[in-house]
């Protein structure tokens, strides 16, 4: 298999994840995501679309169901009193890090049929290649969280 399909199968079996567990946690794999990133810490909207790749009517509206959820809520940028960040209310936390857990314990399942060396040269190049596009961190590593 070519380097191509490769990573474009790959994507479709991390999404076959995300939405998987999204099911289980009533949430849809990009509310997950969203939840995922916010779990460091609150996020201005600018800086949450680019983090994202949301157009800002993309965002408002998954912010806004996301909210609706009782899962984040918006509150005023201390920094900039016209700006306004998202952050995770008390039940999205506890949804985040059990949704992340899950989502974590899944993929890890994804190459169980490789060994340590064969694992550690995988993530070594997807690694490079996330680097090398700029990819945003939209999920953190496991021990970083």
């Amino acid at each position: 298999m070519g380097v191509v399909a490769a990573l474009v199968r790959s994507s479709f079996l991390v999404n076959a994840v995300y939405a998987e567990a999204s099911r289980e946690y009533g949430v849809t794999p990009q509310q997950g995501q969203l939840l995922c990133v916010l779990m460091p810490g609150p996020y201005g909207m600018r800086e949450l679309g680019a983090v994202l790749r949301l157009a800002k009517s993309s965002l408002t509206g998954l912010v806004d169901r996301t909210a609706r959820l009782g899962l984040v809520r918006r509150e005023p940028d201390p920094e900039d009193g016209r700006a306004i960040r998202v952050v995770l209310t008390e039940e999205g936390a506890r949804v985040a890090e059990a949704f992340y857990a899950e989502t974590c314990r899944r993929i890890d399942l994804l190459p169980a049929g490789l060994d340590d060396p064969e694992r550690e040269r995988l993530a070594e190049l997807l690694g490079r290649v996330v680097l090398d596009n700029e990819v945003p961190v939209v999920f953190a590593e496991p021990d970083k969280v």
